[in-house]
């Protein structure tokens, strides 16, 4: 019986490989096919029809688990997973989910926590429109018009990336319905560098996390001794010695097992940022007699302009967190119109917010726009917002963390360091080095380079650009070539090229500022 079931998959896989093979050469152009970019070949084919037939099976040991009781269910799940390996062909990494956790149409992984498309939104929403929209009229500053262009286009480039980088995630089988095959932005980039580098691809991504990751802690620490020292101005302490009184209150970090505890404060320092946003508006409406519309210019400052892009890209950063997201949703078809609606109110709020920000003070705009209040407003505006940036540090240092902690402590058994918890899950000593080591480098980090935006351009430019830009729009074209549009791969190579062209001119500037700054001792 088991010969007659092997000889007739066998035939299956053949007469299905050929079929893929041929429509899939058809389809290839020629001069993408040179690029890397060209359709399966027959033995991706042969992968391809594996995983169908996996997934068609797996569905139906669910029926017959039903049917016939949990003895004979965990026969055929048994089954199921002893023929993964096939599976590694259609992931093109081998770390595809194992069947249990195979999604169609979003079915599958009941046992996980799910979230509203509301919760999902807010979530997105507390991401890019966090405190680093405070740089945003500084943007506009050496910007003008384009600056406000930029908020928009951005707004639209990641919107749109941020779907094709869901997209990567799933492919059709031969039912035509879309599996969710891979888990995070990991498992998308081994997937596109395998065979030949499988794991590649998964560590350009965890470095540039970890580095944007480490960076947001960094401009917490930064932002958070700026605004002290311009609240209190009267004080003989200097926005270094602040900074060390932060960092001093984040140490507590370092024994975080979970976020339980900052969780339950994150919503209340959300809204608080959102009144002091609508303070901010109501104060600069108050002035609007004076604002200065001959100081907004269509021309820009074209040594300064490449940071205010890594400013604006940094501030619409989500793509890390969106495959987990997307993941736990309940309603994973809602998915594409949540971030419609998620970044045209950022888009709307942050054009706004920057721009009546900059009519208000013109050419005086600081890094941080709260530094312009006046002194009785800006002590408690600032207040608040040192608060809020506290609280938030946990979360991106539990994240970087993890991160780290996943790729050399907990790899399976090939980490090149022992596991940084013991049986019962406590944290032993190097996990607990690892995290004050991690967050006094956010310290010296914030020390020695304190300037906020020339910092947000410099992570915008060398993270910001990378995740949400050139990544997904590369990965789009590699994965899903075979069902693309021309007007998709037409977009995809804009933003690529684009992003790139952004990317390397903001980097450059962004260091080009700092090396500016520490030879003129320059402070805002």
């Amino acid at each position: 019986m088991a010969h007659l079931i092997r000889h007739k998959l066998s035939n299956k896989l053949t007469n299905a490989a050929h079929t893929v093979s041929n429509k899939s050469q058809a389809k290839v152009s020629g001069v993408f096919a040179r690029l890397g970019f060209q359709a399966a070949t027959d033995e991706e084919g042969v992968g391809f029809v594996e995983c169908d037939d996996l997934d068609y099976d797996y569905r139906q040991g669910m029926q017959m688990d039903v049917l016939q009781g949990e003895e004979e269910g965990g026969r055929v799940e048994g089954a199921g997973e002893g023929e993964l390996d096939g599976d590694s062909h259609y992931q093109r990494d081998g770390t595809a989910r194992r069947p249990s956790s195979l999604k169609t149409g979003g079915s599958l992984d009941e046992d996980k926590p799910q979230i509203t498309t509301w919760e999902a939104g807010w979530n997105v929403t507390n991401a890019i429109q966090g405190m680093f929209v405070l740089g945003l009229p500084y943007a506009i500053l050496h910007g003008g018009y384009l600056g406000l262009f930029l908020i928009i286009f951005a707004a639209v480039v990641c919107c749109y990336t941020g779907k094709i980088l869901i997209s990567c995630l799933y492919e059709e089988n031969e039912d035509g319905i879309l599996v969710r095959v891979r888990d995070s932005y990991v498992d998308i980039a081994n997937a596109c560098c395998a065979p030949r580098f499988p794991k590649l691809g998964g560590h350009v991504v965890n470095v540039a996390q970890i580095i944007e990751l480490v960076m947001t802690c960094i401009l917490y620490v930064v932002v958070s001794g700026n605004l002290m020292v311009n609240s209190f101005p009267g004080f003989p302490v200097s926005q270094k010695a602040w900074s060390v009184v932060a960092t001093v209150a984040l140490l507590p970090c370092a024994f975080l097992k979970n976020l339980k505890a900052v969780s339950k404060f994150s919503l209340l320092c959300t809204l608080a940022h959102f009144v002091i946003n609508i303070l901010v508006i109501a104060y600069c409406l108050s002035r609007a007699r004076d604002w200065a519309w001959d100081k907004v210019k269509f021309y820009i400052d074209v040594k300064k302009f490449p940071i205010s892009i890594g400013i604006i890209v940094f501030s619409y950063t989500s793509q890390i967190f969106l495959p987990s997201l997307e993941g736990n949703m309940q309603k994973p078809s809602e998915f594409h119109c949540m971030m419609e609606w998620t970044h045209i109110s950022a888009c709307v709020l942050k054009g706004l917010f920057a721009l009546v920000a900059y009519l208000t003070w013109a050419d005086a705009t600081k890094e941080v726009i709260t530094d312009n209040l006046p002194s009785t407003i800006r002590a408690v505006v600032n207040l608040f917002l040192v608060s809020k940036a506290l609280l938030s540090y946990p979360l991106p240092f539990f994240a970087a963390v993890e991160v780290l902690e996943k790729s050399f402590f907990q790899d399976g058994g090939r980490a090149l360091f022992p596991d940084c918890y013991g049986p019962t899950g406590q944290l032993k000593s190097w996990g607990l080095a690892l995290r004050i080591g991690l967050v006094v480098f956010t310290l010296l980090m914030a020390v020695f380079v304190p300037h906020f935006a020339l910092l947000m351009g410099l992570t915008g430019s060398l993270t910001g650009a990378g995740l949400c830009f050139l990544l997904p729009s590369l990965f789009h074209l590699k994965l899903q070539w075979r069902n693309l549009l021309w007007h998709h791969v037409f977009f995809d190579v804009a933003i690529f090229v684009i992003g790139g062209i952004c990317a390397i001119s903001g980097l450059i500037h962004s260091v080009e500022g700092l090396v500016e700054a520490y030879r003129y001792n320059i402070h805002d």
